[in-house]
């Protein structure tokens, strides 16, 4: 967890807002399942500067910072890689994404203390993502938080701001598919 440690010190000293997401921060909400990596969300372009991550790759760090075009659901992505450590850190585009990191709540990963996705936040962005992984975690979710209510209340909120497809795998799972 050093890696992580030391990726969210740079995002927090640069101001960059941010949140555990991913496999991870489906663990704090109760969803076990296995991950190489760690994923943080971030709406921040500045993120995607070489120059923010130079002190990691002095050290050894390798770095591989991908920038999406007009059409990419994402503005880029950072994957920063450390022995066996994972840490990518992914750059959206969207003000319903800037609302999952304002919503996001304090936690301890172990020695860490972080912003985490709230429950809702996971499910928006495993809609989507939009794959069978994607679909059996938001029921995993919702079935570790029942009654859901409160999750699908704040999922209905902001899911007309998604993608058809982003909906309709919504409709799908709500009616219990």
């Amino acid at each position: 967890m050093s890696l992580l440690r030391d990726v969210v010190a740079v995002l927090e000293g640069a101001e960059i807002r941010h949140a555990l997401i991913g496999a991870v921060a489906m663990a704090v909400h109760g969803v076990s399942r296995s991950t190489a990596d760690i994923d943080l969300l971030t709406v921040e372009t500045r993120s995607l500067r070489e120059e923010l991550w130079a002190d990691l790759k002095a050290r050894g760090a390798s770095l591989r910072i991908l920038k999406g075009d007009f059409e990419d659901p994402l503005a880029g992505s950072v994957r920063l890689r450390e022995g066996t450590q994972v840490v990518d850190v992914v750059v959206g585009r969207y003000v319903w994404q800037k609302e999952i990191l304002a919503a996001a709540e304090q936690q301890s990963i172990g020695e860490i203390e972080l912003p985490v996705a709230r429950p809702a936040g996971l499910v928006l962005l495993k809609l989507d993502a939009g794959g069978p992984k994607d679909a059996w975690d938001i029921r995993s979710l919702l079935e570790v938080h029942a009654p859901a209510e409160a999750i699908r209340a704040e999922v209905d909120r902001v899911i007309p701001r998604l993608s058809a497809e982003s909906r309709h795998l919504w409709e799908r799972l709500r009616a219990g598919g």
